[in-house]
């Protein structure tokens, strides 16, 4: 696989099984038509590596000092990006349904950050994610993800890049035509289950 090349992830997402077609109910709440397990794509060590240095060499002159992910999704890809930039990888996650910063990591004031995540959609999590770091004085520089389903449309305030720009459909549940067409949505999410 040649993580550089959006052709060759989404083969290796289909071939995983990672990327789904049907009715889902994403973590945002909205629905879409197409459904992302990155978890799939990523359960081989040797594939997340591949995915890990292919983020990371893009910021191999950014003096990137920490890389952080929110729980759950983003951690095995965040770990992966930090090793192969050999720095320190920590992550946020939710507490009560607010992203928060725990496990008794520390941050610098003005640590450069470089937050990545598996799939943006709409960028919340990773926002949520920056909040909470910058919180303690992080100097967040850039954000990353393996998958851009916004098709480039998804703003998180810093400058972003993915491996693969999709730009897949996603409807407010009481406007969803797939709903209207009596199609049942499931939620393979780790949130919550439908």
């Amino acid at each position: 696989m040649d993580a550089s090349k959006p052709e060759s992830v989404l083969k290796h997402f289909r071939e995983s099984e990672a990327l789904l077609e049907g009715h889902f109910v994403l973590s945002s709440g909205l629905h879409s038509p197409k459904y992302l397990q990155c978890a799939r794509a990523l359960q081989y060590p040797a594939d997340a590596t591949v995915f890990g240095h292919a983020i990371a060499d893009h910021f191999v002159d950014e003096s990137i000092e920490t890389v952080c992910s929110p729980a759950i999704g983003g951690l095995v890809i965040g770990y992966e990006v930090a090793r192969a930039l050999n720095v320190r990888f920590i992550w946020t996650e939710r507490k009560e349904g607010e992203m928060v910063l725990r496990r008794g990591f520390t941050i610098r004031e003005g640590e450069r950050f470089l937050v990545v995540e598996d799939v943006i959609t709409t960028g919340g999590s990773t926002i949520e994610c920056m909040e909470a770091i910058r919180a303690f004085g992080a100097n967040v520089v850039a954000a990353a993800s393996i998958i851009d389903r916004s098709g480039g449309k998804a703003d998180v305030g810093v400058p972003r890049i993915s491996l693969v720009e999709m730009d897949v459909p996603v409807y407010e549940p009481e406007k969803c035509p797939l709903c209207e067409s009596g199609e049942k949505a499931i939620k393979p999410g780790s949130r919550d289950r439908v």
